[in-house]
């Protein structure tokens, strides 16, 4: 099989075009052509008069091995890799130790699930409930303002990324193909055949519920077990080598129930909200780092500003779908301002976890039908800036949990000035840079649930995250006409863009630094960011875990 890449056409091809392509770049007849599947198909929009799509084919031909050596120094034309999962083993009939997972988030979910595959009838324990009651209590807190700090955005069954965009897709490196191993399997659990081709797949979330469910199911099939409301509040360590280098080894987890469960091998897939474990874990002497992270606000805009900046006279194309946009400006104050987790055709959601403390998010259905498109505009935040905000000193030990604090107190800044009862405090983009507070929206309701009261948004940050935004906005407009209109919509506060805390673990093992049997894993651990690099990571994980249980 030919691997081909960057084959160009326009926008409005017709189908027997992509055949003609193949048989043009590579100087075969149509005899000669035996079959070719997409790979891979993306666009071109710099020049928004010519849109390209831009595809990547794997074809099969008679010639096969006479056309590699005749494009041997064609970066274009090579031969297809293998992009099949392999196991790294399979669990003897005899093994009587189950490994345990915490956390049932994509990357929870992963290493779940590859542990069952390969016959290790893996425990999985969930301090939120399963996704369907997760919905219904997430949805009620949006509608009645009654947060369940144990089931929302950030826990339960499907993680943070059930509430979200559902995209998959990551900048992470792949060599050993990884990302088509979690695809396939979200395929199977009913996902459209498309996330396995398109460039910037998504999912939505009610397509999301049912595919966890699915893959619930098929992990309780092979044996895997899955407990929900399930707070792990104790991992056991045993002191192992010598008393002065202070490695210790998992012997098993206390749930807030009392009860133990005895294993040697744990992953820990806390997502980056966990809060308690991470002060827990601290607590135990597990090596744990502060690492940066980023904070800002949530833009909306009408979702067709956004098409018609990017896509000009082909907005509403149906392969372009709903426009999304990436920004990055690098201020005079040292500090980077960018665009994350942008949804087109979305809403801004309540994403709190904690009481008294406002968080939002940005979420999307598969569809991305609804008005307005957003993102978050934040500003990157180093470890030496978490005292920010703090009256007392910061010890020591304190100052790994630093980012935390940090976080919770801009989250309480947020929920007092939205007056206390989960409403967001908002903002016009025109007088958020002219600092001056607003009285209503414009052409651009926010979409925040449960409600929004305006503010003036310079209150949410530090200073230099405000000058650093204030900065930004108009930047953007001259990638993105229309981006710092005046009845744009900022939203505070975003806080939860990656975890605070890097979980450091060994290149190889993937083992905790020092603890034995542990394994950090995902974003929480500080190793992910999505849901697709945090399935990755949990494959990785699952197969660490493996390959030590089998020795």
């Amino acid at each position: 099989m030919l691997r081909l890449t960057n084959i160009k056409l326009d926008l409005n091809h017709q189908p027997e075009q992509l055949r003609q392509a193949i048989l043009e770049k590579l100087a075969i007849t149509s005899e000669q052509l035996i079959d070719f599947t997409l790979f891979k198909r993306g666009y071109d929009a710099r020049q928004k008069s010519q849109i390209q799509l831009i595809y990547t084919l794997d074809v099969q031909t008679t010639l096969n091995d006479e056309l590699l050596i005749t494009f041997e120094n064609d970066t274009q034309v090579k031969e297809s890799p293998d992009t099949r999962y392999h196991f790294v083993g399979q669990a003897p009939e005899t093994i009587t130790e189950r490994p345990v997972v915490i956390g049932f988030g994509p990357c929870g979910l992963f290493v779940g699930l590859l542990l069952a595959q390969m016959g290790f009838k893996p425990i999985i324990l969930e301090r939120g409930k399963e996704v369907r009651q997760r919905t219904k209590d997430t949805f009620g807190f949006w509608r009645k303002k009654i947060l369940n700090t144990e089931s929302n955005v950030q826990f339960g069954e499907g993680g943070a990324g059930t509430f979200s965009d559902g995209k998959l897709y990551s900048q992470v490196k792949d060599p050993k193909h990884y990302s088509r191993k979690v695809l396939h399997e979200f395929v199977d659990a009913g996902a459209p055949d498309e996330i396995l081709y398109v460039s910037k797949p998504h999912i939505g979330t009610f397509k999301l519920v049912t595919m966890v469910e699915q893959m619930r199911a098929k992990i309780i099939e092979l044996g895997g077990e899955i407990r929900f409301e399930q707070r792990v509040d104790e991992i056991h360590l045993e002191d192992i080598g010598s008393s002065d280098n202070g490695e210790k080894q998992v012997s098993g987890v206390t749930l807030a129930s009392g009860e133990v469960i005895h294993t040697k091998h744990l992953a820990l897939a806390i997502g980056h909200s966990a809060r308690d474990t991470f002060e827990m874990i601290v607590k135990q002497g597990v090596y744990v780092k502060a690492k940066p992270f980023s904070v800002g606000f949530r833009i909306e805009h009408e979702q067709s500003v956004i098409d018609e900046a990017r896509f000009g006279k082909n907005a509403g194309h149906p392969i372009l779908g709903a426009a999304d946009y990436k920004l990055v400006h690098h201020c005079k104050n040292g500090r980077s301002v960018y665009s994350f987790c942008m949804c087109p055709g979305g809403t801004v959601v309540a994403a709190a976890s904690e009481e008294g403390r406002l968080v939002t998010n940005g979420m999307s259905q598969y569809s991305r039908h609804e008005r307005n498109a957003n993102s978050a505009i934040v500003v990157g935040i180093e470890p030496e800036d978490f005292t920010y905000g703090s009256e007392d000193p910061i010890s020591e030990a304190e100052n790994v949990l630093a980012g935390i604090e940090f976080q919770r107190r801009l989250e309480e800044k947020a929920f007092k000035l939205g007056g206390e009862n989960y409403d967001a405090p908002v903002q016009l983009v025109g007088d958020f840079i002219k600092g001056r507070k607003s009285g209503e929206h414009g052409d651009v309701e926010p979409s925040y649930k449960p409600g929004v009261k305006y503010c003036d948004l310079s209150e949410t940050l530090p200073a230099y995250a405000i000058d650093a935004i204030r900065e930004a906005l108009p930047a953007f407009n001259r990638k993105i006409k229309g981006f710092s209109m005046d009845d744009a919509t900022l939203t505070a506060v975003e806080t939860r863009t990656s975890s605070p805390i890097q979980i450091t673990r060994d290149k190889e093992t993937l083992e905790s630094l020092n603890v034995k049997g542990l394994y950090p894993a995902g974003e929480g651990a500080g190793y992910a960011g999505g849901i697709l690099s945090a399935g990755i990571d949990g494959i990785k994980v699952a197969e660490a875990i493996a390959l030590s249980m089998l020795k």
